[in-house]
């Protein structure tokens, strides 16, 4: 059984930074793709990035791609999100998503989510 526990969301202004942290129970969190991903009220859960389990590889969507940035310690079990330039269109409730794969489609255990609130 895997248990993802978010961390590091709050309230910032726009411009400002936050850094999200996803700690993993898995004893196996090495092996494991890793992804953050948001929903904001009343939109679906929207991807944003991912890494792969050595850490050696990272994918972004576009909208993101020059602010944010994924990275891991696999010694603590740990993905962070580094988000920089933050803007109120990025409120949202921020989840982490492991895979027990760097190659299949789709993610296999979700954490409970934290908030991040930008105001303007």
């Amino acid at each position: 059984q895997v248990q993802l526990v978010e961390s590091g969301g709050g309230l910032v202004q726009a411009g400002g930074s936050l850094r999200l942290s996803c700690a993993a129970s898995a004893r196996a969190f090495s092996t494991y793709r890793m992804g953050w991903f948001r929903q904001a009220p009343g939109k679906e859960r929207e991807y944003l990035a991912a890494i792969s389990s050595g850490g050696d590889r990272t994918s972004y969507i576009d909208s993101v791609k020059d602010r944010f940035t994924i990275s891991r310690d696999n010694a603590k079990n740990t993905v962070y999100l580094q988000m920089n330039s933050l803007k109120p269109e990025d409120t949202a409730v921020y989840y982490c998503a492991a895979s027990d794969s760097d190659w299949k489609a789709g993610y296999d255990y979700w954490g409970q989510g934290t908030q991040v609130t930008v105001s303007s």
